[in-house]
């Protein structure tokens, strides 16, 4: 298939570099195409921005914050001589004011950028692949080189009768200005645990329903531990079960689930669907190009960011890995110099942090105790709960742990999973150390700050052939 096409391009004009895609991965390839001097097409369809400042990321952060302050109230009291009490008075202006931000921020990292950057034209409509070329509005465009960030929304997983009832999803769940008396949560990913924990500090009364444990691709001693906190603070969790079927009822919505042979039905006001999310591909005419889809239904791509039509790429959550906003945008980067350059730049993630934000918060990089065994290394992990940490034992809450896993003969780390209240802010060292391809002995060489929660992975690095037990303050 030719990129270019008989046809009139739309505005009369070729571009150096097309992108299909007006979001973070979109905005992120154009602007690189554009610092390199290329004519860039940014093609939008829908509310600029994508998902991460619209409906993902910065909603959901902020209504997590807001919740958190009601919960960090009501703990106030594992101080001794401290009484506090959190009290909701009003959710439709908590939901206003993450509206504004939304919109602070949709206009100051998108629509005022597009005037910064000359060599980009942006351009509203539909875009499809014809065996001819790109088409947008049904005209074609002419471009050297296309890159395709269309993102991902929701899943909707298969459960029958869910056709007839009502339900909310993860982007319109941050819309709701009145809250309902409970909910049940399908799907146990970090989705899922971040709206559970969020809407049960509001009030709301949660009942998680997964067929698996919750973040099943992490570690279990992670998620084991987080399914005790969430219980702890009235979440209901139920995994290792089936969905049998889900209907109306005078109350809301029941969902009949199977535990162990034994059906149940679990009744709610209100149904939320958390089962991932699927990429944004339907309507693309991808076949008619010629170009590779996988299982769930992502863009196959290379480790160039090339799919498998010459000329074409593809970046972000529509290639359906690494779903998070940064890794859209780095891969878009990558798609972007590639596509004008030559092929040079390769795609890593060996050493991508990855963060749940949940109270305690999951941070994860690298591989997993089972992923690294799947690799063929002799794995060597280290595993210090939160009560050996002193800034744990500082701030009176020692929920959590932290995990490392290492190739025991080299000693090299290959991953650490951290779960912690402010686990998030400590990951990035360990990201580093990966990527550095450092020791867990080196690691537990280095000067750290004391009562701090990254001290943590210190310790949890001198873990692996020390008793920290029987150190002193700073020891080692």
């Amino acid at each position: 298939m030719s990129l270019d096409s008989p046809a009139a391009a739309k505005g009369n004009s070729r571009y150096d570099l097309a992108i299909v895609g007006a979001g973070s991965a979109g905005f992120s390839a154009a602007i690189t195409g554009a610092e390199q001097g290329a004519h860039v097409a940014l093609i939008g369809h829908g509310t600029i921005g994508g998902t991460c400042v619209n409906v993902g990321c910065v909603p959901s952060k902020t209504m997590i914050r807001a919740t958190e302050t009601l919960h960090h109230a009501n703990a106030a009291e594992r101080f001794a001589g401290i009484r506090a009490a959190g009290h909701l008075a009003d959710w439709g202006a908590v939901v206003a004011q993450k509206d504004d931000l939304v919109s602070a921020l949709r206009q100051s990292k998108y629509l005022d950028l597009l005037p910064s950057y000359p060599g980009i034209d942006y351009l509203e409509g539909p875009a499809a692949f014809t065996a001819d070329g790109l088409y947008l509005d049904d005209s074609a465009l002419a471009a050297d080189k296309i890159i395709v960030a269309t993102g991902s929304q929701p899943n909707i997983p298969a459960i029958p009768g869910l056709a007839d009832v009502p339900y909310l999803t993860s982007t319109t769940a941050f819309e709701m200005t009145v809250l309902p008396r409970s909910m049940l949560l399908i799907g146990g990913g970090y989705i899922g645990c971040e709206l559970a924990q969020m809407l049960t500090r509001a009030g709301v009364e949660v009942v998680i329903a997964t067929r698996s444990r919750l973040l099943p691709e992490g570690e279990p001693e992670v998620s084991d531990a987080l399914r005790g906190y969430l219980r702890d603070e009235g979440v209901g969790v139920l995994d290792g079960l089936a969905y049998e079927s889900v209907e109306r009822t005078e109350a809301g919505v029941a969902l009949n689930i199977r535990i162990g042979g034994e059906v149940q039905t679990l009744g709610a006001e209100r149904l939320l669907l958390s089962a991932g999310r699927r990429p944004n591909t339907h309507g693309l005419g991808l076949a008619d190009a010629g170009i590779d889809t996988l299982n769930n239904g992502g863009i196959a791509v290379d480790g160039q960011m090339r799919t498998s039509r010459s000329g074409i790429y593809a970046a972000g959550d529509v290639t359906g890995r690494d779903q998070f906003v940064y890794m859209a945008a780095y891969g878009a980067r990558i798609a972007a110099q590639n596509a004008l350059n030559g092929d040079a730049r390769q795609y890593d993630n060996n050493a991508m942090p990855a963060v749940v934000f949940t109270d305690p918060q999951v941070a994860t990089v690298g591989l997993t105790e089972a992923g690294a065994m799947a690799l063929g290394h002799d794995v060597a992990t280290s595993l210090l709960p939160l009560k050996f940490v002193p800034r744990a034992l500082a701030a009176r809450d020692t929920r959590g742990l932290i995990k490392l896993v290492a190739d025991g003969p080299s000693k090299r780390l290959l991953g650490a999973h951290i779960l912690a209240p402010e686990g998030a802010d400590s990951i990035q060292t360990a990201a580093l150390a990966i990527h550095q391809g450092m020791t867990y002995v080196e690691l537990g060489e280095m000067i750290f700050p004391y009562l701090t929660t990254v001290e943590g992975l210190k310790l949890a690095a001198q873990t692996f052939e020390k008793d920290i037990a029987k150190l002193s303050c700073c020891a080692g």
